[in-house]
């Protein structure tokens, strides 16, 4: 079953001989996977932890007392492990197109193990912020998730309004008043061959997010990423094909710093790990890279038409979306991370560089106030409401 957690199993009570051994998902049944990948898996003795963090051998004579659970066996430990865990996000409804309606039981949050976006990466996502029960910019998002799934030769499941409705009615379902809705489209289920002619149907999920983690503006620090970017062809679809963005988070992180900036082939700088990034320049010139060869952001398309508010104000004296070497980068006044999880975050170091003053710039603060204003008050073109 693929859950949506990694649930602390080592505070679960169950019987003692599964204690030290058991896996962090309890249920494995055969057709279905976890969404939140936290599992363990057991090889030649060795627990094997999805980080770097050591773990202690495990005797391989207990291997044969892994048990065989029924249904019902397995979702009530799935429950179990699932209430013990301490997590800022709450995940309130679920929709799948597999049992074609939504859920709000976290337990029948489940997709297809044979489903071709676990185990082949055939998938694309996008998500849109939920605030004051309005959906920000859900059709801009959602018009990029259906370019994605035609670049990534998934067919439709749903006409575009009918897939509309549904992300409305899984938000309303939730009572989710502030937080964010995923979706995902896949190739769907079928087999575990590499190709997708086995699947009958693609298969469209949705998850609205409740986040009650406090909003953090306070500025940080960036590295250059030594993991190599993808192609244009790949970097400007949004799929499931992650993991090299989670290695140059995990390098930034292990390097003290929040993010890791990507250049492209030619040298230019090109974007964070799951976010775009922008300058302001000595001459007050608001400059972001070209949508080329990366991510093309709904939130930094809507940061440069409110950034012409700024214009108007004289705090900007030009906006422009063009290449930007990483020594004109580092000698910029400012530097920004932008994204829907991020919004607008100040930077104040990249590598061993202090950007500007090294303190929270007057332009990226403000663009940040814009972009909150604009999803708490903004028009409707950006704000949908929820019918709750």
């Amino acid at each position: 079953m693929a859950f949506l957690s990694t649930p602390p199993f080592a505070s679960t009570a169950y019987p003692a001989k599964f204690s030290h051994h058991s896996l962090d998902s309890p249920v494995f049944t055969p057709g279905f996977s976890v969404l939140g990948l936290g599992f363990r898996s057991i090889s030649h003795g060795v627990v094997v932890r999805n980080s770097n963090q050591a773990e202690a051998l495990v005797d391989s004579t207990q291997i044969a007392d892994v048990p065989l659970l029924s249904c019902l066996e397995a979702i009530e430990r799935l429950k179990t492990s699932q209430e013990n865990q301490k997590s800022k996000q709450q995940y309130l409804a679920m929709y799948s197109s597999i049992f074609g309606g939504i859920t709000t039981d976290k337990a029948a949050m489940v997709i297809p193990m044979d489903d071709h976006m676990v185990h082949r990466g055939h998938g694309v996502f996008d998500t849109a912020a939920i605030m004051d029960g309005y959906l920000y910019e859900l059709d801009q998002h959602l018009d990029r998730f259906l370019r994605s799934a035609s670049m990534a030769k998934i067919n439709l499941p749903f006409d575009r309004e009918s897939i509309r409705r549904i992300l409305i009615q899984t938000v309303s379902a939730s009572k989710c008043r502030k937080g964010s809705l995923r979706y995902w489209l896949s190739a769907g289920p079928g087999d575990f061959q590499l190709s997708p002619s086995g699947c009958q149907q693609s298969a469209l999920y949705a998850i609205v997010i409740q986040d009650l983690s406090p909003f953090d503006q306070k500025g940080i620090k960036v590295v250059t990423s030594s993991v190599p970017i993808k192609t244009p062809q790949f970097a400007t679809m949004k799929s499931v094909n992650y993991l090299p963005n989670v290695l140059s988070k995990m390098e930034a992180e292990e390097n003290g710093s929040y993010a890791a900036i990507w250049l492209d082939d030619d040298g230019f700088i090109a974007e964070g790990p799951n976010m775009n990034v922008a300058f302001v320049t000595k001459e007050k010139e608001l400059v972001m890279p070209h949508f080329d060869k990366i991510l093309s952001g709904c939130t930094a398309k809507r940061v440069l038409a409110l950034a012409e508010g700024l214009m108007r104000e004289g705090k900007l004296q030009g906006i422009r979306v063009g290449n930007l070497s990483v020594e004109e980068g580092k000698k910029a006044d400012e530097m920004m991370l932008i994204g829907s999880g991020v919004l607008v975050r100040p930077v104040l170091q990249w590598d061993e560089h202090v950007i500007g003053d090294g303190k929270e710039g007057p332009v990226t603060l403000a663009l940040l106030n814009l972009i909150l204003d604009d999803m708490k008050s903004g028009p409707p073109t950006v704000r949908v409401p929820v019918p709750y």
